[in-house]
């Protein structure tokens, strides 16, 4: 029986960078109410608090709400205000390193776009961001510059050879995550079937990058079923099911 669905965010719950629409809003509240959820995503706190929790009731259904930002280096719980347990950040050495290595990475490869919106280089304090188009670009400009991740997978390609003692993932529409070697999607998995006593076996991951490489990859290859989807429209065909599996018949949704 299934008891936790994990959601990747950006392209899954909503587009890149913007919050849950009304509907998506309602379908994750009406899930907090039959089974425990958990989001696991590269964006930081500041983020996860805009995009989803001020579109979300602020009522006990949040402790079915498990928060895991920068792609599970950070782990948020609830019980009566929003609680970090922890966070795996970087070392000052660590963080240098990983900068001039994507400077590198990106003269290296001749990438210069005529336009960014915002920083191109986020440090997270446990994940550091490459967003090609900068922090703040439009979603319509992130959505055309690299649709087939070809650039990114030229560029992830030097970074795999100057930091290989990282962990390095393209998500989103236009970005590279790099976080401490050993802590992706699969380590927010394991701290979760820790913190929650739920085994793998009794989840279900959701998400848009579930191919090699992608960001969402760690998650299957922890060994939990996945379901990948190509945006929020068809996510929430998949939730709408899955309410139906636990509410039509008050039976967890089967293994």
């Amino acid at each position: 029986m299934k008891k936790l669905i994990v959601f990747d965010l950006d392209g899954t719950l909503a587009e890149s960078k913007s919050s849950l629409d009304p509907a998506m809003a309602l379908l994750i509240t009406s899930l907090l109410k039959v089974v425990k959820v958990a989001i696991i995503s590269g964006g930081d706190w500041p983020q996860f608090e805009k995009q989803i929790l001020s579109h979300l009731p602020h009522d006990e259904g949040l402790e079915n709400l498990s928060m895991l930002p920068t792609c599970g280096t950070k782990f948020y719980r609830y019980s009566a205000g929003w609680r970090k347990i922890y966070s795996e950040d970087f070392t000052q050495n660590q963080s240098q390193m990983i900068n001039g290595s994507l400077t590198q990475a990106i003269e290296q490869e001749g990438f210069k776009p005529p336009k960014v919106w915002g920083n191109v280089i986020e440090n997270r304090g446990s994940q550091i961001t490459f967003s090609a188009l900068g922090q703040q670009a439009p979603l319509a400009e992130k959505e055309k510059w690299d649709p087939d991740y070809g650039k990114r997978k030229k560029i992830k390609a030097i970074l795999d050879r100057l930091l290989p003692e990282f962990s390095i993932r393209m998500g989103g529409a236009t970005s590279i995550d790099i976080t401490k070697p050993g802590i992706d999607k699969a380590y927010g998995i394991k701290k979760l079937t820790e913190i929650l006593g739920i085994s793998i076996a009794e989840m279900i991951f959701i998400g848009d990058a579930l191919f090699p490489g992608g960001n969402d990859y760690p998650a299957e290859g922890a060994g939990v079923v996945s379901i990948p989807v190509k945006g929020p429209e068809e996510t929430k065909k998949v939730i709408q099911g899955i309410i139906a599996c636990f509410g039509g018949d008050q039976k967890s949704l089967a293994a």
